[in-house]
């Protein structure tokens, strides 16, 4: 699942307040970016993608990772050409990671420690 776009950060209690539909009892919204129409929320239990589709983007698929599942992840960061950083992560039982292309909008530095401060643990 790749996610092309412009990039930019989403306030935390903005995106807790978006999504609190989403979120468990108690769970906490540390992070959040938006691509275009789709966004990235790191909270305090899981990685959530939420997936616009279609041509109007009504539809919307949620995809729930738990930090758990995650078992490595890498990032790439745009070069003098390729202004583009990419983020893989991936997740047991799956061979293909999933792909996230963040335009110069988001420090991937940033995105690449927050993920670790919930892989880690």
């Amino acid at each position: 699942m790749a996610l092309f776009g412009n990039a930019h950060t989403i306030n935390p209690a903005t995106a807790q307040q978006d999504y609190a539909r989403l979120l468990g009892q108690g769970e906490q919204v540390h992070a959040a970016f938006l691509l275009i129409r789709d966004t990235i929320l790191f909270t305090d239990r899981r990685l959530i993608l939420v997936d616009k589709q279609g041509i109007t983007g009504k539809k919307t698929e949620y995809h729930s990772v738990p930090y758990r599942s995650i078992t490595h992840f890498a990032v790439e960061t745009a070069g003098t050409f390729d202004l583009d950083a990419e983020l893989k992560i991936w997740i047991s039982g799956s061979p293909t990671p999933l792909q996230k292309t963040f335009t110069k909008g988001v420090d991937i530095y940033e995105v690449q420690a927050i993920l670790t401060q919930f892989v880690a643990r």
